[in-house]
Parts: C-alpha cells; sequence; structure tokens
C-alpha cells in the first residue's frame, strides 16, 4: 500500500513539472520565427527573383548584338520567311553577303552577292521621318 502511495505521490509532484515544460514547448511554438505568413513570404520572394532572372535572359536573347558569338564577323543582313519553318537569310561575312536557305534540319548556300545589299538599320534610321524628327525636337529642346 506504501508502494500505491509512493507512486500516485511522485505522479502528482511530476504531473505539474511535465505541464510547465509543455506550456514552455507550446509558448516557443507560438513565437517561432517560421510561421505560414513568413513562409509565404519566402516563396514569394524566391518566385520574384526567378522571375526577374527569366524575364532578363528573355530581353537578353530578344536585343540585338548580346547573343552574337562571332564578335561582329557574321552579321544577319536580312531575313525573309518562305515557308512555316524555312526562310532565306542574308548573312555578311567580311565584305562578302551570301544568300543562305534555312529549313528545319538543313542550311544550304543559295547564291553569293556580287553586290552588297544595304544595311537595313542604317537606311532606315538615317532616312526615316520619325529620325529627323526626333532630332530636331532634340535640338529645340537644347537651345
Amino acid at each position: 500500500m506504501e508502494k500505491i502511495y509512493l507512486l500516485l505521490l511522485t505522479g502528482m509532484v511530476s504531473m505539474p513539472l511535465g505541464a510547465a515544460t509543455d506550456a514552455e514547448k507550446l509558448q516557443r511554438l507560438e513565437t517561432s520565427p517560421v510561421t505560414a505568413g513568413s513562409l509565404l513570404q519566402l516563396v514569394l520572394g524566391l518566385m520574384l527573383v526567378l522571375a526577374v532572372i527569366a524575364l532578363i535572359v528573355w530581353l537578353l536573347r530578344r536585343l540585338p548584338g548580346w547573343n552574337s558569338s562571332a564578335n561582329g564577323a557574321l552579321k544577319v543582313v536580312a531575313a525573309l520567311p518562305v515557308g512555316q519553318r524555312e526562310r532565306v537569310v542574308v548573312v555578311q561575312v567580311g565584305e562578302q553577303q551570301l544568300l543562305i536557305g534555312v529549313a528545319a534540319g538543313q542550311v544550304e548556300m543559295l547564291h553569293v552577292l556580287e553586290q552588297p545589299l544595304p544595311d537595313s538599320s542604317a537606311a532606315q534610321s538615317g532616312n526615316g521621318k520619325f529620325a529627323r524628327r526626333l532630332a530636331a525636337a532634340i535640338n529645340k529642346r537644347e537651345q
């Protein structure tokens, strides 16, 4: 009988101690720095950074001159689509221009041009009405 009383007494004494540890654990969990809001903020921030990286890569692919690995030795002068996956391209290699046919799995030189084609970007920027009007507006504003 004494053993039963001793067990009950030890159980009662140890119970508040166990309850105190559970309360401390609960308080630590409530004040934990990792909450659902902070996890959501972390995930959204990571997605934003990845989206910005993808946007920068997309823009660099679209801008002329950034994806050129030939250091200006090769230049696409003109391109004309002639089918769904086929196109005719004029490529300038040094001083010589080549007419090339490009298909899904094939590239073939069609002709070497005797007279080089004029550079379309230089011709458009030099002779365009917009370029002249913009230059005139900038000059007016500076004066």
